[in-house]
């Protein structure tokens, strides 16, 4: 597992890559880049603790318990 951090606008999340491969990082920041202007995706974020990578997939853990599934493939 690594444990790395991602920028966005001007938030840190740190990510849980599970699949050890640097691509499914590049794929979640363009994701995230597409996503940059989605307002109700952007309200959501700010609520974001962590981000974990199981395969294709990033999981958007919140401090209350509740999980945002992206497909980054």
């Amino acid at each position: 597992m690594q444990a790395i951090s991602i920028k966005f606008i001007n938030k840190t999340i740190p990510v849980l890559n599970y699949t050890h491969k640097h691509s499914q990082m590049d794929l979640l920041s363009k994701k995230l880049k597409e996503l940059e202007l989605h307002f109700e995706f952007r309200r959501k974020l700010k609520m974001i603790s962590f981000i974990e990578i199981i395969g294709d997939v990033a999981i958007f853990k919140y401090n209350d318990g509740t999980k945002l599934y992206l497909e980054v493939s």
